[in-house]
């Protein structure tokens, strides 16, 4: 299925344990993707398994394919929690609504209990509403700070948007200085609606981050981000765990 795996290793931003699976196209990313998480769900034995969540076409592939008969049954829903890395600031019965695609998608074919489902409150005032999200988060977690060796979520899904952007993580917006908190709000300045999204601390707070990038339109950016390290809001991504790169063949240059 795979046409190149590399070890990201010593390289760059990545100087962590990790890697790149280049596969042949947006269904082949969602094959394994699904296939991974279904692995993780039945290997965890010490709590739920905790996801954040992406929006963006290419992992609602995977989505589909999750609430699929393929997977739908087979998944064990109930010790896996679904939340998200980001959201805009619109009604969850939006077009715009990262939960709306996601409920699409996945939620209306699965039988997941209801207390699984982490939606980012949609508040007039973001403060309020990250503030919301992260008690939200520290209830599951069991802390109201991050633990090392205690990964907040075991795997979070991330974009790579062409300005360099990853969650709601927008170049020259304030979140970016974010050091404590785990949830706050951007407001990007060519990008319409207000955001929350995970911190940088939070998602650092991980056992597994997969950017899935997928179309030639983000060969360049990927490059930049992972092999010349610019200095873009994705490139300063860390994991505690390990870091890979879930890539089409186009999306790596092949």
């Amino acid at each position: 299925m795979n046409d190149k795996i590399e070890n990201t290793g010593e390289k760059g931003h990545t100087a962590q344990t990790g890697y790149v699976l280049v596969l042949s196209d947006a269904t082949a990313q969602a094959d394994y993707l699904a296939s991974s998480i279904l692995h993780h769900a039945e290997e965890k034995q010490d709590g739920p398994l905790c996801i954040a969540l992406s929006g963006g076409s290419t992992p609602k592939r995977l989505y589909e394919l999750l609430g699929s008969s393929e997977y739908a049954d087979r998944m064990p829903w109930h010790k896996i929690h679904l939340f998200f890395g980001d959201e805009r600031m619109v009604p969850h019965t939006d077009a715009d609504s990262n939960f709306h695609m996601v409920k699409e998608a996945l939620l209306k074919h699965i039988d997941i209990p209801f207390r699984n489902v982490h939606p980012m409150p949609v508040l007039e005032d973001p403060v309020k509403a990250a503030e919301i999200y992260q008690a939200e988060l520290q209830e599951i977690y069991g802390f109201e700070t991050l633990q090392k060796g205690k990964p907040l979520f075991d795997i979070v899904l991330l974009g790579l948007g062409a300005d360099g952007h990853t969650a709601s993580l927008f170049p020259g917006t304030p979140v970016l200085q974010e050091q404590e908190k785990w949830v706050s709000w951007s407001q990007p300045s060519d990008a319409p609606h207000q955001r929350l999204t995970l911190t940088y601390p939070a998602i650092a707070s991980s056992r597994f981050v997969m950017f899935v990038v997928s179309g030639d339109s983000k060969t360049q950016i990927i490059r930049e981000v992972r092999d010349e390290n610019k200095p873009y809001p994705s490139a300063a991504i860390t994991t505690e765990g390990e870091l890979h790169w879930i890539l089409d063949r186009a999306a790596g240059g092949e």
